[in-house]
């Protein structure tokens, strides 16, 4: 069977492992059912020594971290020469927040601290003309709700990258960089009981950055089409649908 490969970047806050399961569990939640044909299993970035030899027909998902990518850990940087490899044998892979941070800086662009600060929250995110265009993306609406969490983003994209969603914080929300590599800021994997977990971890900062942590709070919502992007992939492996 192929294999779909979860490569963990980090750990969620111990109360969210306690009550919701990591990083890799909550990717597991969502991409389990859908993913029916594929052996899923983790790679830990961090703590499991070099990364595994990769078929053609296997996949990537690349998680979220509390790692800044910026800090060129040497894990982080263990990981950019693989995936530029992947990339070019055309291995299907779709990176989450630090995996959208990664995955731009392994292709040629810039990941860095936003110049306006962290964006935390559920947030509308907005499809360019290319992400209508998308395979995988132009099947959600033009805006759609997403949950977000992040001090780092995209600063620059890397040459031929598709930008397919923006929004008003972030204009790299979203990119493609090949038939079968894309990568989202957002956290598609994240429930509202998730993203009010980070929140109450944050309001002490956030209050200090002059936000408000309540509202924030009170306007956490559900985010099924953001969350749809998961089972879109696995059924786009299955069926082999991955048109340019």
């Amino acid at each position: 069977m192929p294999r779909l490969l979860i490569v963990k970047t980090g750990d969620a806050f111990a109360d969210v492992v306690r009550d919701h399961g990591d990083f890799e569990a909550l990717f597991r939640d969502r991409l389990a059912p859908a993913c029916g044909e594929f052996t899923l299993e983790v790679f830990d970035a961090r703590h499991d020594g070099a990364p595994p030899a990769l078929a053609d027909d296997d996949a990537l998902v690349i998680t979220g971290s509390h790692a800044m990518v910026s800090d060129a850990e040497p894990w982080s940087e263990t990981l950019k020469p693989w995936l530029r490899e992947a990339r070019e044998r055309d291995v299907a892979m779709f990176g989450v927040c630090y995996g959208h941070q990664l995955m731009a800086a392994a292709f040629g662009g810039d990941s860095g601290y936003h110049p306006a600060g962290r964006e935390t929250g559920t947030h509308s995110v907005r499809l360019t003309d290319a992400g209508r265009r998308d395979a995988l993306l132009g099947t959600l609406p033009e805006a759609f709700p997403s949950q977000l969490t992040h001090a780092q983003s995209v600063l620059a994209a890397p040459p031929g990258a598709e930008v397919l969603a923006v929004n008003d914080h972030d204009p790299f929300q979203a990119l493609r960089y090949g038939p079968r590599q894309w990568s989202v800021q957002f956290h598609p994997e994240f429930t509202p009981a998730v993203m009010r977990a980070y929140l109450r971890h944050q309001a002490e900062g956030l209050a200090e950055q002059g936000r408000d942590p309540e509202a924030l709070l009170a306007g956490v919502s559900p985010t099924p089409e953001a969350s749809s992007l998961l089972e879109g992939f696995c059924q786009r492996l299955k069926a082999r649908q991955f048109p340019g």
